[in-house]
């Protein structure tokens, strides 16, 4: 891929889009993007991505004007596109594989049989390791091809998209989960602050009064914080 010398995006969102978005942490950082990041600042190599394989390693040293290396199979070997296969037989639904999944590609619901969208499957393995029931197969669905002849820009880029989507997913149910635990406590207080008790029990009200506050406050500043960040 040639980059024209018009193109006004950062270098970590050029390196970005030359990732093949598996975000299966396999270079060593959370996400693709952070990994980008890091090639752009020089702390970490262009060398570390298995799925991009050698054509990948091709185009980020192009984009960065380095020589081309070899894989780092420290982080892996490239390899024929796997996705993910749940023995629905032996699945006990306890969910821990939908929460590992980068890009909401397993379905299905507590103490439910669940199933992977073979479609939307970026064959990242990390649903493998948290099945406490080893439930979990990672089978190759590309043959004879690995690396970017294995996975297509339209895949990488809606992986992408699924994964954004679900960052913010799981943030807005944070939040919310959060606003409601906080509104739970003010009303406790609340609750607290109305009551009468005896000589005897205040000093065990009291303390309870100062706990929810001390937990009301934490919440109240984290929230602050996470307005600062989003400006």
């Amino acid at each position: 891929m040639t980059v024209s010398s018009s193109d006004n995006r950062t270098l970590a969102d050029r390196l970005e889009d030359l990732l093949p978005q598996t975000q299966c942490t396999k270079c060593g950082y959370p996400a693709c993007r952070p990994y980008a990041e890091a090639m752009a600042d020089g702390s970490a190599s262009y060398n570390q991505c298995p799925p991009g394989g050698q054509e990948g390693i091709i185009r980020l040293a192009n984009v960065l004007g380095k020589p081309v290396i070899p894989l780092n199979v420290v982080h892996g070997q490239e390899r024929p596109r796997p996705i993910a296969v749940i023995d629905e037989k032996i699945c006990i639904g306890c969910t821990l594989c939908i929460q590992a999944c980068p890009v909401d590609a397993i379905v299905g619901a507590a103490k439910q049989m669940h199933t992977v969208v073979s479609e939307l499957c970026t064959g990242c393995d990390l649903c493998v390791a948290p099945c406490p029931v080893d439930c979990i197969d990672m089978v190759e669905v590309t043959p004879g091809r690995t690396g970017w002849d294995a996975w297509s820009q339209e895949q990488a880029d809606a992986a992408r998209a699924r994964h954004d989507f679900r960052i913010e997913r799981l943030k807005r149910e944070k939040e919310e989960n959060d606003a409601r635990l906080a509104a739970k406590a003010a009303a406790k207080l609340k609750t607290l602050e109305s009551e009468e008790v005896s000589d005897a029990e205040k000093a065990e009200q009291d303390r309870k009064k100062a706990i929810i506050a001390a937990a009301i406050e934490r919440a109240r500043l984290k929230k602050e914080q996470a307005e600062k960040d989003k400006q």
